[in-house]
């Protein structure tokens, strides 16, 4: 099933069946006598009489062939709220059938601007499926219908819209796949294809990764019989800024057995999401190519599988990082931090970017510490932070600030090395993996990490993202781009 919007001044109302108006707060109608006959007016005016006013959205059978959605216009809505009326009437469209729907963009009386792009942006947003495995598929295509004409303004918005919700169902797509499919190589396939939007693709496979000092990240992946990768994605879209590079790095455990330290099997499925720190920054730099945003951003995704085998790595031994660190692995479960302070270092050196913001399914204590409303955001830099709280706000991706201090270090100092991956006395489990990642990180460069682990995938839909995976970040990310860095 897809959404299409369609734009057409010269529809005749009696082919009219499924009518979207937008009245006034409390469903004021009084406006919209001209969108509707004397009979329909009346009746329904009727009707909102014994109506629940508080609500969003009614709708109402004024005869047998045709239905009238009203969505009230509250004051002083911001973009999210807009978004979120969309989203919410996706929830009133009868899949079942193959209805078309009509909207008259003359009947909003709202002083926010491209309204109706928004609250289209919101319903498209809500409409993501992944059904791609059934044998039986619905190819019905739902048309959006807007009564009206285009301006310049909405065919700017259109393309930024559209570049989002494509970066946002690609994210998505790739943290829905399963893990037989998307291994490591098929996923850095699915990255080289990114290269017809004007992204720069480097793939650097095992041997690369062994010659650069790799051993954090490769050690991940020793169990398994997939190879492991680190792919970098460069979108350059203002050749003429000499700044350095925005750049985001995301966590890309393809599966995630715990791998010696095994998981227990109860829900170990949902360890084929342990990617979505790396599909989001790879959701994210196709949208700015898309909509050809005048920056210049760099993508580092680490993609490995953590499986039990018996070249696997064991807790207990050492391994030397990138950046010439030595690590005890005292848990192989701990295994995304390992993955991205390889990632974080080699950013770091090769692309010297004006700062890094990494995403990572990385602990269950942030769900413990923040469920399913808030991803946690530790930061070396106060002003990035900032931004990235008010910009998580206004998206409704909100991020919750938790410390780092450097009384954390010692639960992570090893004996026999610069340090261990876990933090074995318990406690602050979220607190201890950042603090293991900033050891990663230089104090000149300015960065963050977002622990995504109870944002990227939901049982439950909410707000703009039906049940399953969200694509969380990508909207953030872009948001902080557009209002700081273009």
């Amino acid at each position: 099933m897809s959404i299409k919007i369609n734009y057409n001044n010269n529809i005749s109302k009696k082919s009219i069946t499924n009518l979207i108006l937008f009245s006034g707060e409390n469903f004021n109608i009084t406006g919209l006598k001209k969108y509707l006959s004397n009979m329909e007016f009346l009746y329904i005016n009727d009707l909102l009489k014994n109506s629940d006013l508080k609500k969003n959205l009614l709708f109402f059978e004024v005869n047998s062939k045709k239905k009238i959605f009203l969505v009230s216009i509250k004051k002083n809505l911001d973009a999210s709220d807009v978004e979120s009326l969309g989203a919410e009437f996706h929830g009133y469209i009868n899949y079942e059938k193959k209805n078309d729907y009509f909207v008259s963009s003359d009947s909003i009386n709202s002083k926010f601007e491209n309204f109706l792009g928004y609250f289209l942006h919101g319903l498209k947003l809500k409409s993501y499926e992944f059904n791609i495995y059934k044998s039986k598929k619905d190819k019905n295509i739902i048309s959006i219908n807007v009564i009206g004409n285009k301006n310049k303004a909405t065919i700017q918005n259109e393309l930024r819209f559209k570049a989002i919700e494509e970066g946002t169902f690609f994210a998505r797509d790739l943290v829905s796949e399963p893990p037989n499919v998307l291994n490591p190589k098929e996923y850095v396939n699915r990255l080289l294809k990114l290269k017809k939007f004007g992204i720069k693709v480097t793939v650097y496979n095992e041997s690369h990764m062994k010659k650069l000092g790799m051993h954090s990240l490769l050690g991940v992946g020793r169990g398994s019989i997939n190879e492991s990768f680190l792919v970098t994605l460069e979108w350059n879209g203002n050749k003429k800024d000499k700044k350095a590079p925005l750049s985001f790095v995301g966590k890309g455990v393809c599966f995630d057995t715990g791998g010696i330290s095994l998981k227990p099997a109860k829900f170990m499925e949902e360890m084929k999401y342990d990617m979505a720190g790396s599909a989001v920054v790879a959701g994210l730099i196709q949208t700015l190519a898309i909509r050809k945003a005048k920056t210049n951003a760099v993508g580092v995704v680490g993609l490995v599988e953590n499986m039990p085998g018996g070249n696997a790595q064991r807790p207990g031994d050492i391994v030397k990082a990138y950046n010439g660190k030595t690590i005890e692995v005292l848990n192989t479960d701990a295994e995304g931090r390992l993955v991205l302070a390889d990632a974080l270092s080699f950013t770091e050196a090769k692309f010297k970017p004006r700062f890094m913001i990494d995403l990572a399914t990385l602990t269950g204590a942030i769900i413990m510490a923040l469920g399913e409303e808030y991803a946690g955001l530790f930061s070396n830099n106060d002003g990035l932070s900032d931004k990235i709280f008010k910009v998580g706000e206004k998206v409704k991706e909100k991020v919750w600030r938790l410390p780092l201090h450097n009384n954390y270090d010692k639960l992570i100092n090893s004996t026999i090395a610069d340090m261990q991956n876990i933090n074995y006395s318990g406690g602050a489990g979220s607190i201890t993996a950042a603090q293991f990642l900033q050891r990663f990180v230089s104090n000149k460069t300015p960065w963050a990490h977002l622990d995504i682990a109870g944002m990227a995938f939901s049982k439950k839909a909410a707000n703009l993202n039906p049940g399953g995976a969200t694509g969380f970040g990508v909207r953030l990310l872009n948001q902080l781009i557009e209002e700081h860095y273009e």
